[in-house]
């Protein structure tokens, strides 16, 4: 039973993973590769509030939500005039900046050998958050939460200004509305829900290094968006259920890990090479990305 709990924790992390970066990617039209920038970012500032800081989980959840957020306009503001590819590029780059710094800024973030012992979060430092049990229960409220948010912000004016981005630019400015400020919120927006899957990751495994936030688990990330589908709520929790169920049912077939995690791959990139040959958006999307 153990097992499966955990299975739904992590479901739970990477539901708030593409859940938020639907309102980028699939509300707003940027695909970004810098998902795992923020993903690590927010893992490795929640081991700066529990840690060091000895904050409780809900002062840590926000303490790298805002610090992830205010690290995202440092690639917000110069890369979110950029279109197309080149947009593409400066989250590359961005991504690999930070994986770069995470592994060798050894003073600060012990680069390859990780930061271990992480203590398990407190609730208003009262109840401990350490049992498979709690975390379940944890990580059910924060991705119910996000959900919740960000259906809640799809169905706003401001999701609906989003969507006049990803549709049509020139007639929004048409009518005097500013698309870039709405382009860096969103980006902002995205980035600190991010941080939240990070700071749950940092605190249920109790170790991290940089190799879990590297290029890889930003295409994952992204990958998981574009399976799903994007433009509403369910495709991004279709695809976070996706991706991690599916390495498990490889593993019950009895496949070695070798072959499965290779497997794994293979089926992922045929996945995503089908639904944009014949659903290009997404198994239950409501909007192709252009």
């Amino acid at each position: 039973m153990d097992y499966i709990f955990h299975i739904i924790i992590l479901i739970n992390i990477y539901i708030i993973l593409t859940t938020s970066t639907n309102l980028l990617v699939g509300m707003t039209n940027l695909l970004s590769l810098g998902q795992a920038a923020f993903y690590g970012l927010g893992a490795y500032f929640s081991v700066l509030a529990l840690m060091v800081l000895h904050l409780t989980i809900i002062p840590a959840l926000l303490f790298s939500a805002i610090c992830t957020s205010l690290m995202s306009l440092l690639i917000a503001y110069p890369s979110l005039r950029l279109k197309g590819d080149y947009f593409v590029l400066a989250t590359l780059g961005f991504q690999l900046i930070i994986y770069t710094i995470l592994y060798n800024w050894i003073s600060v973030t012990k680069g390859p050998f990780g930061i271990s012992g992480i203590p398990s979060p407190s609730l208003f430092g009262l109840l401990y958050i350490s049992g498979i049990y709690s975390f379940l229960v944890l990580s059910s409220v924060l991705a119910a939460m996000v959900i919740y948010i960000f259906y809640k912000l799809i169905h706003s004016p401001f999701g609906r200004a989003l969507k006049g981005v990803r549709d049509d630019e020139l007639s929004l400015l048409s009518i005097g509305r500013n698309v870039t400020s709405l382009k860096i919120w969103a980006f902002t927006l995205s980035s600190g829900f991010i941080a939240i899957g990070g700071c749950l990751y940092a605190s249920y495994v109790a170790y991290i290094d940089p190799t879990s936030f590297n290029l890889d688990e930003a295409i994952f990330i992204l990958a998981a968006v574009l399976i799903g589908g994007t433009g509403n709520i369910k495709g991004p929790i279709i695809g976070a259920v996706f991706v991690v169920v599916l390495p498990e049912l490889l593993r019950l077939v009895g496949l070695p890990d070798s072959i499965g995690a290779n497997l794994r791959q293979i089926i992922y990139g045929l996945t995503i090479i089908l639904l944009m040959r014949f659903r290009p958006q997404g198994i239950a999307g409501e909007y192709a990305l252009k």
